[in-house]
C-alpha cells in the first residue's frame, strides 16, 4: 500500500547545504580514530585489542544503518528521518567528550555508526527524489564532496591539527556546531518533493540475520591481520558464523519476495549491477589509498599528525574540482556517466605507481604529483558509478539500490584496508629476514658501517656503550628499510588491482549488455504472441458482432482457429467493420476494462485497426 503527501518541490540551496553539512558529521566521526587511535587508547587506559571495538562497533552498525535506512525512508518523512539522524550523531559525539568509560565509549560509537549510515542513505535518496533527473549531476557532485571528499582529505588535515593544538576531544566536540548547524537549515529550508511511502512489512529476523553476519565480518576485517587471521580458532569461527548467518538471510529474502530488506528487482537493471560490482573495487581503491598514505608519512616519514593531514589536503581541491568538471560535462554537454570511468581508474593506478617509488628520505613535495593524480582519478570515477547505478532506477527501488550501493563500497574498503595490513606486516617480516640475512659481521660494508658509528658515539661521550648502540642503530635502519619495501609493495598492490580488475570489469558489463538484449528480445517475442492473440479475438468477435452470433462463440472460434492454424472463419466483411464502436461494444459485452487486461491485449482494444493489420 502506498500513500503519497501532495507537497510542491520549491528551494533547494538550503536544504542541499543541510545535507551536506550532514554529511561532515559522519565523516568526522568516521575518521576519527585514524590518527588519534594512540592519544586516546593512553587518556582511556585501554589495550588495543579492547580499543578495537571502538572501530568494529561503528563499522558495523553503520553497516546496519545502510540495511535498514530504505525501509524507513519509506516510512518516515525524509527531512525529518535526517535532522533526527544528524542529531542523534551531534548528541553521541558530545557524550564522547565527558567519558572515558570504554562500555559507553563502544555505545556511544554504536549510536554514531548507525545515524551515519541511515542520514547517508536518506540525504542521498531525497536528493535524487527532490531533483529532476537533469540537475543530478551537480547535486551528486555536492553531496560527494560531503560524503566522499571530506573523509578522504577535509577530515584527516582537521583532526590532525585538531591533536596537535588541542587534544582528541576536540575532534568529537567539532561535530557538534555541525550537527546543530545541519539541522538548522534543514529545518528553515523548504520541504523536498515527498518520497512514495510503501508499507512494507518490517523484516525483523531478516534484520538480526543480517546484523549477526555484518558485525561478524566487521570484527573478523578489523582484526584479522592482528590474529593472523584464520589461525585464530575465534576468527574463524566468527567467519563461519557470519557466512551462515548471510546465507540465511539471503534464502529468507529470496522466500520473502520483494517484502525483506532487499529488492531483486535491483538486479534487473544492467547499469546498477555493474556500478555495484565498480564500487566494491572502488571503495577498496579509495580506502586503501587513504589507509596507506597518512600511514606511511607518519611510521616511515615519521610526519606529525597536522603534517600528515595536511598531506592529503591538496588532493582534495583537486578531487572537488574534477567532481565539477565532470559534472558540467554530464549534465551541460551531456557526456554519459560511463565515458569517464575509464580516465578515473588511469589515474588512480598512475597515481599508486607513482607511489610505490617513495624511499624513506621523500618528502611531501616528492608525493605531492601522485596524490593530486589521485584527487583528479577518484573525482572522475566516483560520480560517475553513482550516476550510473541510480539513474535508471525508479522511486520504489532507488532507497534499497543506495544502501545497498554503500555498503558493497564499505566492505570493499574494509576488505582493501585489511588486505594491505595484512601484506605490509608479511612484506616487513619478510624484508627483514632477506636484508638481514646479508649483514653479517664478516661484511666489510657492515663491519666499516659498525666501526664509524661506534666511533662517532665514543667520540660524543658514549664510550662505553658506542658498539651496542652502532648495533641497535643498524637494526633500525634495516627496519626502516623494510618498512619501506613494504609499503612500496603495498601502493603496487593498489595499482594492480586496477590492473586485473579492469578485464573483469569489462567482462562484467559485457555479459550484463549481452543477457539484457536476450530478455529484451524475449520480451518482444512475448509481447509479440500475445499481441497476435487477441487480435485474431477482436478480429473474430467484431466479425460475429455484425452476424449477430455471441461473444462465446466468436472467442471459441477464434481459440480454435489458434491451435488448428486453419484460415480465419470469420468473413471478409466483418473486418471492415472493426473500429472505435465495434471494439467499445465487445469491451461492454466481454465485461472487462482496458487495464484488467496484459499490456498486449490492452493495446489490441484501444487500436483494433493496428490489430487487425497484425
Amino acid at each position: 500500500m502506498t500513500a503519497t503527501v501532495a507537497t510542491a518541490p520549491r528551494g533547494g540551496a538550503l536544504f542541499v547545504a543541510g545535507i551536506v553539512l550532514a554529511t561532515l558529521t559522519e565523516a568526522i566521526a568516521s575518521t576519527v580514530l585514524s590518527l588519534g587511535r594512540g592519544y586516546i587508547i593512553g587518556d582511556v587506559h585501554v589495550t588495543p585489542d579492547e580499543f578495537a571495538w571502538l572501530d568494529v562497533g561503528y563499522i558495523a552498525l553503520k553497516l546496519i544503518g545502510f540495511m535498514t535506512a530504505p525501509l524507513l525512508v519509506h516510512r518516515v518523512d525524509s527531512r525529518r528521518l535526517i535532522i533526527g539522524s544528524t542529531l542523534v550523531m551531534g548528541a553521541a559525539c558530545g557524550l564522547t567528550i565527558v567519558t572515558a568509560r570504554l562500555d559507553l565509549l563502544i555505545v556511544l560509537r554504536m549510536i554514531q555508526g548507525l545515524a551515519g549510515g541511515i542520514l547517508l542513505v536518506a540525504g542521498q535518496v531525497t536528493l535524487f527524489h527532490a531533483y529532476p533527473r537533469s540537475r543530478q549531476p551537480i547535486l551528486q557532485a555536492v553531496f560527494a564532496m560531503g560524503s566522499v571528499v571530506a573523509p578522504a582529505t577535509l577530515a584527516p588535515a582537521l583532526q590532525g591539527w585538531l591533536i596537535d593544538s588541542r587534544s582528541w576531544a576536540w575532534i568529537f566536540f567539532s561535530v557538534v556546531p555541525l550537527a546543530l548547524a545541519a539541522a538548522g537549515l534543514l529545518l528553515i529550508a523548504d520541504d523536498p518533493k515527498p518520497i512514495t511511502r510503501q508499507r512494507r512489512p518490517l523484516d525483523w529476523v531478516g534484520l538480526g540475520l543480517i546484523s549477526v553476519a555484518l558485525i561478524c565480518f566487521s570484527y573478523v576485517l578489523n582484526q584479522g591481520s592482528r590474529w593472523a587471521w584464520f589461525e585464530e580458532p575465534g576468527i574463524l569461527w566468527l567467519t563461519v558464523s557470519g557466512t551462515a548467518a548471510l546465507l540465511a538471510f539471503l534464502g529468507r529474502q529470496v522466500l520473502a519476495r520483494g517484502e525483506g530488506l532487499l529488492d531483486f528487482s535491483l538486479f534487473e537493471c544492467e547499469d546498477f549491477c555493474f556500478a555495484f560490482v565498480v564500487s566494491f573495487v572502488a571503495g577498496a581503491a579509495l580506502f586503501g589509498s587513504a589507509f596507506l598514505i597518512p600511514s606511511f608519512a607518519v611510521s616511515v616519514l615519521a610526519f606529525r599528525p597536522t603534517d600528515a593531514g595536511l598531506l592529503l589536503l591538496p588532493s582534495g581541491a583537486f578531487f572537488v574540482a574534477t567532481l565539477l568538471v565532470a559534472a558540467f560535462l554530464m549534465q551541460v554537454r551531456r557526456v554519459p556517466p560511463v565515458a569517464t570511468v575509464p580516465f578515473g581508474i588511469l589515474m588512480i593506478t598512475v597515481a599508486m605507481w607513482m607511489l610505490s617509488g617513495s624511499t624513506s628520505e621523500s618528502g611531501a613535495h616528492d608525493m605531492m604529483a601522485a596524490i593530486l593524480l589521485r584527487g583528479l582519478g577518484l573525482g572522475f570515477l566516483f560520480l560517475s558509478i553513482t550516476l550510473i547505478a541510480f539513474g535508471n532506477l525508479n522511486e520504489r527501488n532507488r532507497a534499497f539500490g543506495i544502501g545497498l550501493f554503500n555498503t558493497s563500497r564499505q566492505l570493499g574498503g574494509l576488505i582493501g584496508v585489511a588486505g594491505l595490513e595484512t601484506l605490509i606486516e608479511h612484506h616487513t617480516a619478510g624484508n627483514l629476514t632477506v636484508l638481514g640475512a646479508n649483514l653479517t659481521a664478516g661484511v666489510p660494508a657492515v663491519s666499516e658501517r659498525l666501526t664509524s658509528t661506534a666511533a662517532m658515539l665514543a667520540a660524543r661521550g658514549m664510550d662505553a656503550l658506542a658498539g651496542r648502540a652502532a648495533t641497535s642503530l643498524l637494526d633500525r635502519v634495516l627496519i626502516g628499510q623494510s618498512t619501506v619495501v613494504a609499503f612500496d609493495t603495498a601502493f603496487n598492490a593498489v595499482a594492480l588491482l586496477f590492473v586485473f580488475a579492469v578485464p573483469v570489469l569489462v567482462t562484467v558489463k559485457l555479459g550484463l549488455h549481452r543477457y539484457a538484449q536476450m530478455r529484451a528480445a524475449q520480451s518482444r517475442r512475448t509481447g509479440e504472441s500475445q499481441s497476435t492473440g487477441i487480435a485474431i479475438s477482436v478480429e473474430c468477435t467484431s466479425a460475429c458482432i455484425g452476424s449477430n452470433c455471441s461473444t462465446a462463440t466468436a472467442i471459441a472460434l477464434a481459440q480454435r482457429q489458434i491451435r488448428s492454424g486453419k484460415p480465419s472463419p470469420c468473413p471478409g466483411s466483418a473486418r471492415r467493420m472493426i473500429g472505435a464502436n465495434i471494439a467499445e461494444t465487445t469491451k461492454q459485452e466481454i465485461g472487462i476494462s482496458r487495464t484488467d487486461l496484459p499490456e498486449g491485449r490492452a493495446l489490441a482494444l484501444a487500436a483494433p485497426e493496428r490489430a487487425t493489420s497484425l
